[in-house]
Formats: structure tokens, C-alpha cells, sequence
């Protein structure tokens, strides 16, 4: 071989091995750039501490009053009621409020601001409550069941968001059911969202009127849905009967009620950014919560995804914040009491929001240890 030819042989050589070289680094960027687009989506895993370790507290609402943070729980307490499928032994009888200054820090325990024996009409299970502000006052929102033992939602009254409240004569007119919560749209207007399926007894009001026996659709049929009433300007009555709230998939069909992952079961919760509606809710029995948006607050309201996956404890239960700029996830675990489901407490996140308005997905961790 002349040098002519060595040097010819030598410099394709050369290309071949740098477009290979470059085709490779090309092949493995590519590859890198995968994960970093899947970490936008990913499952955020969290281990956060409970807030109140004094007693325990579930079903956490909570607000910005007066630059500070305030949290309306449930009070859980062993009250020696058997565990059942409707949560009779969830047989809570008061509300403390705390409050915060700073996001995780010092948590301030205001006491007892409400009692069963201070509510007139109610005789036992005040569960998940709710908090409003309009013109200096406030209002805490609270199911509980009256002497026929039906769930009805009452309304207390306070000059100050820690309490004490003073409770209304009687329960609002029209209402049923539990969970109630209360957004403030940006027009002034207040609505309730409230409901849930099982224990909470939304299933017998299908019909319009109350049913002495549980009454379920089938599988096939559209799932119970949560209800929306616009409140009066007293914030203690409704101002319309309430409505039902349609939840859709992505191609516009009514969820249904085989769909456990996805359909209303209780803790429905909204808040707004921009212009959209997040309705947030608890699946219950596959122990998720989820979110829907619209541009409406009366929906209909298009599933999205999921905000927290199931925690310690068969309960999901959740409200949404923004607070100093930053969004965040109120909710409960049985951490603290080793997984007994009817003694959960109260803990908080940070929300992250992508650039087209979905949500993270959260998993709250738990230790290892705990069984």
C-alpha cells in the first residue's frame, strides 16, 4: 500500500469512528433527557411530621386570616365505639382551632371552641368543619347529627377566626350530608361544596328526600355526585337549592360509579388560581385524592389526576391553601397512633403546580417502621 492510500485508509477511518462517536453521545442524550421529562410527572415523595402531637386532629380546613395560617380540624378521640363500615366510631364531639404564623412553624392550639352540648339541634358526630370570612366576621361550618340521627350542617358565629363561636338555633335550611366547605370566588360570592357517600348518607338523598335504607347505583350507572349551594348574604342559609356537581372524564362522560379511582366519594375542597376551578375530593374506599377543573364553580368539572396518594390509615382527607406565595396540602395519617384509623393527625406540604396548571402528585411517606 502506497502512503497515498495508507493515509486515505486512515482518514475515513478516522470519520467513521467520530460520526459513530457522535451518533452515540446524540443516542445517550436523548436518553437523558427522558428522565428529566418524566421528573416533571413523577410521584413527589414526602415525609413530613404531624402538626398537633397533643391531641388528635383530622380533616384539616384551613385558611389565611389576618397573615396568619388557621386550621379547622376534626378532633378524633377514642370514645369506645366498635369500627364500622358507616364511622360510628369516629364519634368526635368537639373543634379546636389552631393557628400559625409561619408555614411549619409554631403551632398554636386556641382550645376548644365548640361543643356538642353548646349546638341545640345536634346529638353526636361533629366531623369535618369549615371556616369563612365576611365583613369582620366568622363562620365555622360543621355537620353533625340530629336527634333523628341525620347529618345536617350547622353554622357558628365568632368576631375573631380563633372563636369561641356561638352557634346558630337550628341547622341551615336544606342542607344534608357532611363535609361541608366554603370557597370565596373573586367576585365576593360564597359557595358550599359538601356531601359524601357511606357514613356521610349523600346516597339517600338521591331522590330528593331522605331514605330510611342505604340505596347504592350500579357499577354502570353515574356516580353520586357532590353538591353546590351559593350561600345567602347572611353566610347562614342557602341562597338557591343546592345543585348537583357533574364530574367528567377527558372525552366527556360522567364518571361512574364502578370507577373507585376516580369518582366523588367525600372531602370535596375547591380553590381557584387564574381562571380554572380545582375541585378536590377524597375517592374513599381506594383511599386517594384527586382534582377536576372548570371555569365554572358550578362544573361540570373535567378529572385530571391525582394530588396525594393513600396514606396511613383507611381516610383521606385534604384542603388546599396559598399562603406567602407558595401553595399548600393540608391533610391526615394515622402515623402518630401506628395506623389506628380513627386516631389521624394533622400534617402539611408544599403544592407544586406545572406550567400548565396541573398538579404534582404527592406520595407522603411514611417510616418503615410504622405497621
Amino acid at each position: 500500500m502506497n502512503k497515498l492510500s495508507l493515509y486515505s485508509t486512515i482518514l475515513a477511518t478516522l470519520i467513521l469512528t467520530s460520526c459513530k462517536n457522535n451518533a452515540e453521545n446524540e443516542k445517550v442524550e436523548e436518553k437523558s433527557e427522558v428522565p428529566q421529562t418524566d421528573q416533571t410527572n413523577q410521584v413527589r415523595k414526602v415525609e413530613t411530621e404531624p402538626l398537633v402531637t397533643k391531641d388528635f386532629t383530622a380533616d384539616p380546613s384551613a385558611h389565611v386570616f389576618n397573615d396568619k395560617i388557621y386550621i379547622y380540624p376534626s378532633h378524633d378521640f377514642d370514645s369506645g365505639v366498635p369500627e364500622d363500615d358507616l364511622g360510628n366510631h369516629f364519634n368526635m364531639r368537639d373543634y379546636h382551632v389552631y393557628s400559625m404564623d409561619s408555614a411549619g412553624g409554631e403551632v398554636t392550639d386556641h382550645g376548644v371552641v365548640l361543643d356538642v352540648d353548646d349546638v341545640a339541634w345536634a346529638a353526636r358526630q361533629m366531623w369535618a368543619p369549615d371556616a369563612a370570612e365576611k365583613d369582620g366576621k366568622y363562620y365555622l361550618y360543621f355537620p353533625a347529627k340530629d336527634k333523628n340521627d341525620i347529618f345536617r350542617i350547622g353554622v357558628a358565629v365568632a368576631d375573631q377566626p380563633e372563636g369561641p363561636f356561638k352557634p346558630m338555633p337550628d341547622y341551615i335550611k336544606g342542607s344534608f350530608s357532611i363535609d361541608p366547605a366554603v370557597f370565596e370566588d373573586t367576585n365576593g360570592e360564597y359557595y358550599m361544596y359538601f356531601g359524601g357517600i357511606w357514613g356521610g348518607q349523600l346516597q339517600r338523598w338521591e331522590t330528593g328526600s331522605f331514605a330510611d335504607e342505604d340505596k347504592y347505583p350500579a357499577d354502570s350507572i353515574k356516580a353520586i355526585e357532590p353538591r353546590i349551594a351559593k350561600l345567602a348574604d347572611d353566610m347562614a342559609s342557602f341562597s338557591e337549592e343546592p345543585k348537583r356537581i357533574r364530574i367528567l372524564d377527558k372525552e366527556g362522560n360522567d364518571l361512574l360509579t364502578g370507577d373507585n379511582d376516580r369518582r366523588f366519594f367525600e372531602a370535596a375542597w375547591v380553590h381557584k388560581m387564574d381562571d380554572t376551578y380545582y375541585l378536590s375530593y377524597s375517592t374513599g374506599d381506594t383511599h386517594k385524592i384527586v382534582y377536576a377543573t372548570s371555569d365554572s364553580p358550578y362544573g361540570p368539572f373535567t378529572y385530571q389526576g391525582v394530588i396525594l396518594e393513600p396514606v396511613l390509615g383507611w381516610t383521606n382527607h385534604h384542603s388546599i391553601v396559598k399562603f406567602n406565595g407558595k401553595w399548600y396540602l393540608f391533610f391526615h395519617d394515622s402515623s402518630l397512633s401506628k395506623g389506628k384509623t380513627y386516631l389521624r393527625s394533622v400534617k402539611m406540604t408544599e403544592l407544586t403546580f406545572n406550567e400548565d396548571g396541573s398538579i404534582q402528585t404527592i406520595n407522603a411517606a411514611v417510616q418503615d417502621s410504622i405497621n
